[in-house]
């Protein structure tokens, strides 16, 4: 969707879903379930192309955020017959589980009426399922460090991927931190891939020690902003973009522009559930760039030694 093109919110697929519930009330600002898979179908065609073929983690919460959550890896055997899934096998427990696949509008609908309120993807599709074509750094505040804090550490880790030639796209992540996405050409296993983001992490703390750290502990995190790197581990999944959030507010992981983070005028809370379809008809799809320009991890890997 470009600059300045008209949103057009699409009806809810009501010939394949029945919605169950659809007045209770998900977020405490009395937000419903209805509100919740109306976001989602309106959202499907900019959601879609980023989910397509990613195995998804189900994070469901039956009664909204006030209530006990779940996460659910294995599709429901109730899953209608146009729910498509991917069987994956884990050797860590000898179990294959069979991944939800969110490839069309009707799936997303399904997804939201189960009660996710967060779309949690791999960072690979089948197809390759052993080489992500995604990388991401997590920016993580202590409890004691601020968004300005995070914005700050974004701007020196993207000056260390230009360094590489790579290219990143952040977003908020929704609760207080940061995630910038890197597209990759699928050529690197997970392994790699965490080692380069590793690389990129612990460069980063040695120019700032003050403020970064790649320390897992959290109490040894302090007024830190911590950068994760192991979520580029196989098996775990991302917030992908304009994935909500079940938090007061109804915040959503929102792709920005790094002239917005240099800036460093904006708040996690301006982007929400009451915002985000607005901010696409002014800007249109600040990541849609992110599926066109894959990046070549092969110098950075050469200099970290892998």
């Amino acid at each position: 969707m470009g600059q300045g093109q008209q949103y057009i919110r699409p009806q809810l697929p009501k010939q394949q879903l029945q919605l169950t519930n659809p007045h209770k009330v998900f977020w405490p600002e009395g937000l419903t379930k209805f509100d919740l898979v109306e976001y989602y179908v309106d959202m499907a065609p900019v959601i879609l192309p980023y989910l397509r073929d990613r195995p998804l983690v189900l994070k469901r919460y039956p009664d909204g955020i006030t209530g006990e959550a779940f996460y659910q890896k294995e599709c429901p055997a109730y899953a209608p017959e146009w729910v498509a899934t991917l069987p994956v096998y884990h050797a860590d427990s000898d179990k294959t589980i069979n991944y939800v696949l969110c490839n069309n509008e009707e799936t997303l609908a399904w997804l939201a009426n189960q009660g996710c309120i967060e779309v949690h993807a791999w960072l690979s599709r089948a197809g390759h399922l052993e080489c992500p074509d995604i990388a991401v750094m997590d920016l993580d505040p202590a409890a004691r460090a601020t968004f300005a804090d995070v914005l700050e550490i974004a701007l020196l880790v993207n000056q260390a991927l230009k360094e590489f030639h790579l290219t990143g796209y952040p977003k908020t992540s929704g609760a207080s931190g940061l995630h910038i996405f890197i597209p990759l050409f699928p050529r690197w296993t997970f392994q790699e891939v965490t080692a380069a983001m590793g690389y990129i992490a612990q460069l980063i703390v040695e120019v700032y020690p003050q403020k970064a750290t790649t320390a897992h502990p959290i109490q040894k995190r302090q007024d830190k902003v911590y950068l994760d790197y192991l979520q580029n581990v196989r098996g775990r999944s991302m917030a992908f973009p304009y994935s909500l959030r079940p938090l007061p507010g109804a915040p959503v992981s929102t792709p920005l522009t790094w002239e917005e983070v240099a800036g460093k005028k904006i708040r996690p809370g301006d982007f929400n559930i009451h915002t985000v379809r607005a901010r696409l008809e002014k800007y249109g799809d600040l990541y849609r760039d992110l599926l066109e320009h894959p990046n070549n991890l092969e110098p950075l890997l050469e200099l970290a030694g892998v």
